[in-house]
C-alpha cells in the first residue's frame, strides 16, 4: 500500500515552492498546517483584558478631525467614523448608527468630551479617533494616489455615573499602497478614496477585532 506523506514532508514542499514564489510566508503555512490560519488577538483586548465583541458591550465612534484637513477634506470626520462603524459591525460589534452620531454632533457642536456622546447613547465605549493627517495624492504629484493617514485611537470607558475613563490609546500611521503609488488615470478619485477609507478603517478595526496574519502579509 502507498504510504500517504507525512506533515512534516508537505511542509517542507510548500517550502520549497514558496522560495520559488514571492508573497509567500513559512510561517504563514506553517500555521495552515497546524490547524488553520493563525489569527492575531486584538491589541484593545490584549492591554485591557476587556472585548468589544461581548454581547453586552454597545460602542461609539466619533472622528475628530482639524480645520486644515476639513478645508481640502470637508466631511473626513464623519466619513472616516462611519467606515469605522461598519467595520465593527461586520466583526459583531454593536456600534451606534453613524447617522443618529453625525445628528447629535450637528446639534451639539460645542462639545468637548468624549463622555457628553457616550452618555447620550448609553455606550460601553467611546472610541475617539484624532486625525491629525490625512491625504489621497503623492507628495508632490497630482496624478499619483497614494494614502496616508496619521491618527491616536483611544478607547473611552464609561461607568454607572456617565463619567469616562481613557483605558486605551495608540497611534496608527497608515499608507497605502504601500510599495508605489497609483496611477490618477488608471481610477477615480472617488474610488481610490473608497478604497483607501476601508483600508484605512479596517487598520483602525484590528486594535478591536481579531484577524488573520495572512490578511496584514496580503496587505
Amino acid at each position: 500500500m502507498r504510504a500517504f506523506p507525512s506533515r512534516l514532508s508537505i511542509l517542507l514542499t510548500m517550502m520549497l515552492l514558496c522560495s520559488v514564489t514571492s508573497g509567500c510566508s513559512y510561517f504563514v503555512i506553517f500555521g495552515y498546517l497546524l490547524g488553520g490560519p493563525p489569527s492575531v488577538e486584538p491589541k484593545f483586548d490584549e492591554e485591557t483584558k476587556e472585548s468589544m465583541t461581548d454581547p453586552d458591550v454597545r460602542v461609539v465612534v466619533v472622528c475628530f478631525a482639524p480645520d486644515e484637513i476639513k478645508h481640502s477634506f470637508e466631511s473626513i470626520d464623519h466619513e472616516l467614523a462611519l467606515y469605522v462603524t461598519h467595520r465593527l459591525h461586520e466583526h459583531n460589534i454593536k456600534v451606534v448608527p453613524p447617522d443618529l452620531v453625525k445628528g447629535w454632533l450637528e446639534e451639539n457642536k460645542d462639545w468637548d468630551k468624549p463622555e457628553e456622546i457616550g452618555a447620550h447613547f448609553k455606550v460601553t465605549y467611546v472610541i475617539y479617533i484624532d486625525l491629525n493627517v490625512f491625504s489621497l495624492y503623492e507628495q508632490g504629484s497630482p496624478h499619483l494616489y497614494r494614502g496616508k493617514a496619521e491618527s491616536i485611537v483611544s478607547v473611552w470607558k464609561m461607568d454607572e455615573d456617565n463619567h469616562a475613563e481613557k483605558i486605551f490609546s495608540q497611534e496608527k500611521v497608515s499608507k497605502y499602497p504601500i510599495h508605489q503609488p497609483v496611477n490618477s488615470g488608471d481610477k477615480t478619485y472617488s474610488t481610490f478614496k473608497g478604497e483607501y477609507l476601508s483600508r484605512l478603517s479596517d487598520e483602525i478595526g484590528h486594535f478591536f477585532y481579531e484577524y488573520y496574519i495572512s490578511d496584514e502579509i496580503g496587505n
